[in-house]
């Protein structure tokens, strides 16, 4: 379903005044590859706040978040938030993979380099697009970006969200 088609959604109005300030495909290219990098940054910066005692492992802090972004997904679109349920299972996944093998500190220094460089990536596309980014406007922009991602792929496969 194509997002301009017509918005009588409020995901498909996100999506089309989110596109607005999206249209060089430079920065296009960059938000794809960028704003899953600071998706990913954020779930490891979260997983590497230490849990209290031994009721919760590592990753607590990042699932509840998670959980609540997944949520409103689901609400706006449920082959989105059935999407980003995956999307986030598999950074998930990474993440404590990482976690075993650099460690807390280890994996607090990578999500830090890579969460600065995704951003630096960000503003470089959008200095090229000449618009400010979105999430300046309205903070909610900020879960919007990884949907929207996630929705070029489903129309790249012919899906419908």
């Amino acid at each position: 379903m194509a997002a301009s088609a017509h918005a009588d959604r409020p995901i498909d109005r996100w999506f089309d005044s989110y596109s607005g300030d999206h249209r060089n495909g430079t920065n296009q290219a960059i938000h794809v590859f960028a704003v899953p990098a600071i998706l990913w940054s954020v779930i490891a910066l979260l997983w590497c706040i230490p849990a209290p005692g031994t009721l919760f492992k590592p990753g607590i802090w990042a699932a509840l978040p998670m959980f609540a972004a997944w949520l409103f997904y689901q609400r706006s679109s449920r082959p989105l938030g059935v999407g980003m349920l995956l999307v986030f299972l598999g950074l998930s996944a990474l993440t404590w993979w990482l976690f075993g093998e650099l460690g807390r500190m280890g994996l607090l220094k990578l999500a830090i380099a890579v969460f600065v460089i995704a951003w630096i990536a960000q503003f470089i596309g959008h200095k090229i697009e000449g618009a400010k980014p979105s999430f300046l406007t309205d903070l909610v922009y900020l879960l919007i970006g990884p949907a929207w991602v996630l929705s070029k792929l489903y129309r790249r496969l012919g899906l419908r969200w």
